[in-house]
């Protein structure tokens, strides 16, 4: 299987690719700081989802 390219998709929705990627890191730190201000299940699961997602992000996996 070929790796997904980025560049090769319609120019909106590398836009959103871009935005997402700039937002997830300020996301990931008001959640982190939420979460140790008050720990809920929820919070874990959210922000191991944005780690998740800051991961591929940075390994460009999108």
């Amino acid at each position: 299987m070929s790796r997904p390219y980025r560049y090769k998709l319609p120019p909106w929705a590398r836009r959103c690719i871009f935005i997402a990627e700039r937002v997830t890191l300020p996301i990931l730190i008001f959640q982190f700081i939420r979460t140790i201000l008050y720990v809920t299940m929820f919070d874990l699961i959210l922000l191991g989802i944005l780690i998740g997602v800051l991961i591929t992000f940075y390994m460009k996996w999108i």
